[in-house]
């Protein structure tokens, strides 16, 4: 049997001890009576830890973050189940996805959002309503499945999810418009998918379905929640621009996020997530206007963490769920449900991108193997109640789904790309990386043989050859270097900028020292904070005014 290498053994090792970890936090009881909210307070500390350590891993191995998450949660559930960890849709669509919403859209740039709004649209609406259609009369034709089941599986695995894709777009230095694409489509074809499951749910039930009223309810449900999305977003933007407090801004902005979905979704009816969505498109299209640059760079890191968190427990949810005999009994279907996806996938996405501005056919591959399926099939999943015909198969054929796209196609995102020429290297910058990273391996060896010889350990008449050779090495690194920064002025001012934007982080963390240790006040602090947030926030580096001040 081919060994695993070291990092995947000390994963493999790892997995009783969180087990034990998060069996023992919950096992409390048997000491002692302990109320429910520190079980949970337990459970969720445990599986934050985990996905800490797993982040730390998955970085070290070079595989998706969520992939290593849904990994180590299966391997999780083999050593027996975790008690008082109970998984509801509500957890997920209520608490969790709302922040992966909101970060999205917040951070989406309207600008590339309008431009490509036609194809993105193409793909979120119709390309929902032909997916939930494609799948669910492949699944009902080959699975023996009942219609209406097989159309509410079709809206279930209706939505993409493509966190890891996105994540490796941006570390790849993927086309910017496509990544616009993918995320947008995304974005909007969560909230849709839901509606239309919704109205399949209710086909489900009472075994009726009214073409014209369910398009009446549609539009009702999806334009409810991207009006009520939208006038809150507004109505946030501009309590903020009227507060000077980066702390009460950003709790603003969290109200946002989570009373969108909640007025939506509870008080009114409409989509949740669709109210989410366009409360994080206007709230970023507006609000920073009133953001001073301080305020700008504290909401933007905790929506990153927030984000992260959400994406941790999601993914780490989805390897807890799986049940692998019940995977294994409903194999064959599995096997018709990835193959019914996967076509339905390929006939929105080749019949579909064509709409507005056309985007060649090597982005419409990447957009075809790039729809991978996460949190909010596996929330739509979790929400079948019992009455639901097939519905153990059905949750089985999601699990599935979800699985391969994670596994398979998300592991084979990036050969896939690079096979379909959309990463192209740029050989300036390869020579430019390769010396800069050779130059600071020489640095290194050159300090620590340095310590040796102070230390006695190699004689100076050894010290000083070898100091010669490093110097002339590190020399020559440095004139290369030079070389192509010479020859290349867009990659001079990105290496410049680089230093520049670095230094001033440094000044901003030394400010904050010199504030905890009592050196300087909170005004002379927040003054030169501001300005240094202000250069960080503009791009411009050198010069930027030295005073905060709200932009626009």
């Amino acid at each position: 049997m081919k060994q695993l290498r070291p990092p995947l053994r000390r994963l493999t090792a790892l997995l009783p001890l969180f087990a034990l970890l998060l069996t023992g936090c919950a096992g409390q009881e048997q000491v002692g009576e302990v109320s429910q909210i520190v079980k949970t307070e337990e459970i969720v500390i445990g599986l934050l830890l985990i996905a800490a350590l797993v982040a730390m891993l998955t970085q070290r191995l070079r595989i998706p973050y969520t992939v290593g998450l849904v990994l180590v949660g299966f391997g999780l559930t083999l050593f027996g189940q975790i008690p008082f960890l109970f998984i509801t849709p509500d957890i997920i669509l209520a608490l969790l996805v709302p922040p992966l919403v909101f970060e999205a859209a917040f951070h989406l740039n309207y600008r590339d959002l309008r431009q490509n709004l036609p194809v993105i649209l193409s793909l979120a609406v119709p390309g929902v309503i032909l997916t939930t259609a494609l799948v669910g009369l492949f699944v009902f034709y080959s699975a023996g499945i009942s219609l209406p089941a097989a159309l509410l599986f079709g809206a279930l695995v209706a939505a993409t999810d493509p966190v890891s894709v996105v994540a490796l777009f941006r570390s790849m230095g993927a086309p910017r418009r496509l990544q616009v694409i993918i995320e947008g489509e995304s974005l909007l074809n969560d909230g849709t998918a839901i509606v239309v499951f919704n109205l399949m749910l209710l086909f489900v039930l009472t075994g009726q379905f009214n073409l014209l009223q369910g398009v009446g309810e549609f539009f009702f449900i999806a334009g409810g929640g991207l009006l009520v999305g939208l006038v809150s977003g507004i109505l946030i933007s501009q309590l903020i621009g009227r507060i000077d407090n980066y702390l009460v801004e950003t709790a603003l902005t969290t109200v946002l996020a989570y009373g969108a979905y909640l007025t939506a979704e509870y008080l009114i009816g409409v989509s949740g997530v669709l109210a989410v969505v366009a409360a994080g498109l206007s709230a970023g299209q507006f609000g920073p206007r009133g953001m001073s640059p301080t305020t700008r760079i504290v909401v933007a890191n905790f929506w990153e963490f927030a984000a992260f968190l959400a994406n941790s427990f999601v993914f780490l949810i989805i390897g807890l769920e799986i049940d692998l005999s019940v995977l294994v009994a409903n194999a064959p279907a599995i096997g018709w449900a990835i193959l019914a996806v996967l076509i339905a996938r390929a006939v929105t996405v080749y019949g579909l991108s064509w709409v507005g501005k056309g985007i060649p056919l090597a982005w419409k591959n990447v957009l075809f193997w790039g729809g991978l399926r996460g949190a909010i099939s596996l929330a739509l999943a979790l929400s079948l109640t019992a009455d639901i015909p097939n519905r153990t198969q059905l949750q089985a054929m999601a699990f599935g789904v979800v699985l391969f796209t994670l596994l398979v196609q998300s592991l084979s995102m990036k050969p896939f790309m690079k096979r379909s020429g959309l990463v192209s290297q740029d050989p300036a910058r390869l020579e430019y990386e390769t010396q800069h990273a050779r130059g600071i391996a020489l640095r290194a060896a050159l300090n620590r043989l340095e310590k040796l010889n102070r230390d006695g350990l190699i004689s100076d008449h050894n010290w000083d050859q070898v100091k010669e050779h490093l110097k002339h090495e590190i020399h020559k690194s440095a004139e290369r270097m030079r070389d192509v920064l010479e020859v290349d002025p867009e990659l001079r001012e990105e290496a410049l900028q680089d230093a520049l934007r670095e230094g001033l982080r440094v000044q901003r963390s030394t400010l904050t020292e010199l504030y905890h240790s009592n050196i300087i006040n909170e005004e002379i602090y927040y003054e030169l904070v501001s300005a240094v947030d202000f250069k960080l926030i503009s791009g411009n580096l050198q010069n930027g005014k030295d005073e905060e001040k709200k932009a626009g």
